[in-house]
């Protein structure tokens, strides 16, 4: 699950970390009031969208002249004429795609004197298995670009978990971002905390680009991007409540309510599979046939009728399908459930687009029969193999 940016400020700051102040608001009316409790005089702008690359975004209504994503004001009026014409409107980025995303909140923040931008992240490095800080002295920058272009200037730490974040940690940290005096003294403090926020929120990521040094010598986190394990939100209440849907795909909305694993893509193929290794098999092969998946959808081992239902409901209901792959090794996930869920689906909301369905495993031959005595359209399939040509021919010809 993602959050905001202010949303992810508030989090660290409760930490103890160094963020300016700022005020979320949603709706223009609003914009004056928020700006006259900042110290001013120089002000930041920010959309608040779950994309990054934001400030060098162009807003699809305005031109490509209009300013991007995130802007610098210098006055309580220029906030209040920025706030009007970006609330509304659809930004465009690298992460949103073409279609952008609509801006329904803004976050007005006191500005800040940069001396250097630096990069700092933290995420699980499962290679080694543990909790690890990525930092670059290239802050600012799209971390993808500066591991490509220049590679040995960005630094990993993994952290022990038995022993936290060690002074020697702090100090290969520190000596990575070439940090001195009051600088270091933040670093040392700072490191520690978000650390701590990062284990105790079940965090996946939290991004930091750019963490800045300002003229005065201090550090402050200038941006912040926060992701959560979706598995452990059970146990936090608290970050539930800053979920914003309106960021999110109605299809997997739609799917969390099932507990049905799935993620939207840009292709044209449905696929419903049990197993996340499967699933990606599956998606890998329809690719090689020269077709493109439109989702990756794992039902999971024990998935039941209304489950089943539920999933091919959603697959069925994003219009850029146009052919669907069933593919179960039935374990156990028995074969006739997943038949009888797909029967049951297809009576409900019909049948408009190609249908393979391969299945294997635990009671496939009743699953098979429940399939062929149904009286649906539905092609068959040997294997895996034979199920993506049969489909990508099916699209391709449809």
């Amino acid at each position: 699950m993602n959050i905001h940016e202010y949303q992810a400020k508030a989090l660290l700051k409760s930490y103890g970390a160094p963020v300016a102040e700022g005020v979320a608001i949603f709706s223009a009316d609003e914009a004056e009031a928020a700006a006259r409790k900042l110290p001013g005089p120089l002000y930041v702008v920010k959309s608040q969208i779950h994309a990054g690359g934001r400030g060098k975004g162009k807003f699809k209504e305005l031109g490509p002249d209009a300013k991007g994503g995130v802007r610098l004001a210098r006055s309580v009026e220029d906030v209040v004429a920025n706030s009007r014409e970006m609330l509304g409107n659809t930004l465009v980025t690298k992460q949103t795609g073409e279609a952008g995303k609509q801006v329904n909140r803004l976050y007005i923040e006191d500005g800040a004197d940069i001396d250097r931008e630096l990069y700092l992240s933290i995420l699980v490095d499962r290679s080694v298995g543990k909790v690890a800080f990525v930092v670059s002295t290239e802050g600012g920058m799209d971390i993808e670009a500066v591991a490509e272009e220049t590679p040995e200037k960005i630094v990993t730490v993994a952290i022990d978990p038995d022993a936290g974040v060690t002074a020697g940690n702090l100090a290969t940290l520190a000596d990575a971002l070439k940090l001195e005096g009051e600088a270091r003294a933040d670093a040392e403090k700072l490191f520690p905390l978000l650390y701590k926020a990062f284990v105790e929120k079940d965090m996946s990521l939290l991004e930091v680009n750019p963490l800045i040094v300002m003229t005065n010598g201090r550090l402050r986190v200038l941006d912040a991007k926060v992701s959560f394990d979706g598995n452990a939100l059970f146990r936090h209440s608290d970050i539930v409540e800053l979920r914003d849907t309106t960021e999110e795909d109605e299809k997997e909305i739609e799917a969390s309510k099932y507990d049905l694993a799935y993620v939207a893509l840009d292709g044209n193929i449905g696929c419903m599979v049990n197993g996340a290794g499967l699933a990606m098999a599956t998606m890998d092969i329809i690719k090689l046939y020269g077709a493109e998946p439109a989702n990756f959808l794992d039902v999971g081992g024990g998935a039941s009728k209304e489950k089943v239902t539920a999933a091919f409901k959603i697959i069925t209901a994003d219009p850029a399908v146009k052919g669907i792959l069933v593919n179960i090794f039935g374990g156990i996930m028995k074969c006739d459930v997943i038949a009888e869920g797909v029967i049951a689906a297809v009576r409900d909301v019909g049948l408009k687009v190609p249908l393979v369905v391969r299945l294997e495993g635990t009671n496939v031959e009743l699953g098979k029969k429940i399939i062929n005595e149904s009286g649906l359209n539905v092609i068959s399939a040997d294997d895996l193999d034979d199920a993506a040509q049969k489909i990508v021919k099916a699209v391709k010809g449809a």
